[in-house]
C-alpha cells in the first residue's frame, strides 16, 4: 500500500507519540509508513487509547513500519579512506519511485547523507556531486540534477529534504552550481538551455510576492529595505512545531513570541540549524530571529542564479532576458556591497532589517563572495585574515566564533564551508591559506576515520581527539558531504 502520508493526516496520534517520547529519535515517527489505510489507523487509535491495557507504542509498531529508519554502515576490516568511500557511493544510493508514507517520489536514484537522514536533502547534494565528480560519476551527478528539477517543476522549489513536511522551506539555493559543476565536467552547454525553465522557476520561487512590497516590509522570502533595494531571507511559510523535532520546539517554546516556530524553520531553510547566528542575544535559542535577518549566503546564492539566468538566456540568443537578468545581478551585486560589507570589521555579515545595520555575529557565510568571486582584492584579503586569524582550527574551519552547544557554533567544523573556504582562497590567490584549510581539516576526518573506521556528519575542529557533539541530536555517520568535501579536496 503506497500511498503519500501528510503528518497533519495522523496529528492526533503524531502529537501523542511525540510527547510521550515512543522514540528516542523524533524523526523517527516522521519517516514511519503506514501499513494500512490512514482513515483505519485513526478510527482503531481512537477507539483503544482510552483503554487500561492499551501500549501506544505497540500500537505504532503494529501499524507503521520503520524500514530503513538509520543506516548503519559496517565493514569486515577498515579500507583505505578512498576505497570506504568509493563503496559508500553504492551503499548510500537510494531510490523512490513511488510515495511510501512522507518520501516523496523521486525520477532517478540519489545519495542520502546516511545516519538517521535517509532521504534526498538540496544542498548536501551539491557537496555529495563534488566527490561524484572526483569519482567520476557523472551519471549520478545528471540523476541530482533532474531530481532537482523535478521538484522545481512540480512543487515550485526544491524542498529542505524529500518528505511532505519538508514542503514550506527550500535550503540554500545550489541547482544552479550544480549545473556549473556538471558542465565543467561534461563541457556541455546545452545543459543550461536544457534547465533555463527550471532556473526560471526556482527564482520565481525566492522572488515570490517582490511586486507588492512597501520599503521597509516583507513578504514570504523577500524584504524591501528602508532605501527600496531589494534582498532576500530565509523563511518557511508554516508557523508550528517542526514534526522532526517536534518535542524539542514544543519545549524551546516557552516564553516566546508567537512567530517562535517561523523562526525556527526559517533557520533550517539556512541549512544552519542551530545557531548563534541567529539568536538576538547571541546565546539562547528562545531569542531567534531569522526572520529579521538578510543573509549574505542566500544573496550571493542567488546571485549565482541572476548570472547563470542571463547566461543560459545568452545561449538561446534572447536578449531582453539576458539583458533583464544581467541587470538584476549586477544590482545585486551592488547591494552585497552595501548591505553585508561590514566597514568597521572589514568582513561580511548579515544584514538585520529592523535595526539598519549589520548583525553582530562572525560566522563562516563570510566566505560566499569569495568563494563567489563577488569581493575585490583588498575585501578579500579583509577576510583571509579574519578566516586565518578566528575561524581555522588544527581541525578546519569552524563556522562561528561563539561557543553556544549549537552545533553550527564553535567548535565544530562542517564539510561545506572547508570547500568553500579552500575554493574561496584559491579565487583570491591565497594558496598557502587554502592547502592549510585543506590538510587541517582533511588530517582531521583521516584521524577520525582510522580510529572508527566512520566519516562523519561534523568533526571538533578545536579539540582533534573528541568527535563533534551539539545539536538535537547525536553526530551522524556516513556521511555524504563529507565523503564528497574530502575527495574532492584530496584531487586537488
Amino acid at each position: 500500500m503506497n500511498k503519500q502520508l501528510y503528518i497533519n493526516e495522523i496529528q492526533a496520534l503524531f502529537d501523542d507519540v511525540q510527547r510521550a517520547r515512543v522514540f528516542e529519535d523524533q524523526k523517527m515517527m516522521t519517516d514511519a509508513v503506514p501499513v494500512f489505510p490512514v482513515s483505519q489507523i485513526n478510527a482503531e487509535y481512537e477507539e483503544k487509547k482510552g483503554r487500561k491495557d492499551f501500549d501506544l507504542k505497540d500500537f505504532v509498531m503494529a501499524n507503521f513500519d520503520f524500514l530503513g529508519a538509520k543506516i548503519s554502515i559496517q565493514r569486515e576490516e577498515q579500507l583505505p579512506i578512498e576505497q570506504h568511500i568509493e563503496k559508500l557511493w553504492d551503499e548510500l544510493t537510494r531510490t523512490a519511485y513511488e510515495e511510501k508514507g512522507t518520501l516523496l517520489k523521486l525520477p532517478k536514484p540519489y545519495i542520502v547523507p546516511g545516519g538517521r537522514f535517509n532521504e534526498f536533502f538540496y544542498w548536501d547534494s551539491y557537496f555529495i556531486m563534488l566527490g561524484l565528480q572526483a569519482s567520476g560519476r557523472t551519471e549520478m551527478m545528471e540523476n541530482i540534477i533532474e531530481n532537482c528539477s523535478y521538484l522545481i517543476q512540480n512543487v515550485g522549489f526544491v524542498p529542505n529534504a524529500s518528505r511532505t513536511h519538508f514542503l514550506s522551506r527550500s535550503q540554500p539555493p545550489y541547482f544552479s552550481l550544480m549545473l556549473d559543476l556538471l558542465f565543467e565536467t561534461t563541457n556541455d552547454e546545452k545543459i543550461y538551455i536544457r534547465y533555463h525553465d527550471t532556473l526560471e522557476k526556482e527564482y520565481a520561487f525566492w522572488m515570490n510576492g517582490e511586486e507588492w512590497l512597501d520599503n521597509e516590509s516583507s513578504v514570504k522570502r523577500v524584504v524591501k529595505t528602508k532605501n527600496g533595494d531589494i534582498l532576500n531571507r530565509y523563511y518557511d511559510a508554516e508557523n508550528a512545531p517542526r514534526p522532526e523535532s517536534y518535542l524539542i520546539d514544543i519545549e524551546d517554546s516557552e516564553n516566546t513570541g508567537n512567530e517562535f516556530y517561523r523562526n525556527i524553520r526559517s533557520a533550517c531553510e539556512s541549512g544552519w540549524d542551530f545557531s548563534s547566528r541567529w539568536f538576538a542575544d547571541g546565546e539562547h535559542i528562545q531569542t531567534i530571529e531569522t526572520l529579521n535577518i538578510a543573509e549574505v549566503d542566500l544573496n550571493s546564492l542567488l546571485w549565482h542564479l541572476e548570472k547563470t539566468l542571463a547566461k543560459s538566456s545568452a545561449l538561446q540568443n534572447m536578449t531582453d532576458q539576458e539583458n533583464y537578468f544581467a541587470e538584476r545581478a549586477a544590482k545585486r551585486r551592488q547591494m552585497i556591497n552595501t548591505y553585508f560589507w561590514d566597514e568597521n570589521t572589514e568582513c561580511y555579515k548579515d544584514y538585520h532589517l529592523k535595526k539598519h545595520k549589520n548583525t553582530p555575529s562572525e560566522h563562516i557565510a563570510a566566505l560566499y563572495p569569495l568563494f563567489l568571486e563577488l569581493a575585490d582584492q583588498k575585501q578579500a584579503e579583509a577576510v583571509a585574515k579574519h578566516i586565518a586569524e578566528k575561524f581555522l582550527y588544527q581541525g578546519g574551519l569552524v563556522t562561528t566564533t561563539k561557543k553556544s552547544g549549537q552545533q553550527w557554533d564553535l567548535p565544530n567544523a562542517w564539510a561545506p564551508y572547508q570547500w568553500l573556504g579552500f575554493k574561496a582562497m584559491k579565487n583570491y590567490g591565497f594558496n598557502e591559506l587554502a592547502e592549510k584549510i585543506k590538510n587541517n581539516w582533511c588530517g582531521n576526518v583521516e584521524r577520525v576515520y582510522s580510529n572508527t573506521g566512520k566519516l562523519m556528519e561534523k568533526y571538533n575542529a578545536l579539540d582533534t581527539e573528541t568527535i563533534a557533539g551539539g545539536g538535537e541530536y547525536p553526530n551522524q555517520d556516513g556521511f555524504g558531504w563529507t565523503n564528497g568535501v574530502y575527495l574532492k579536496l584530496k584531487q586537488n
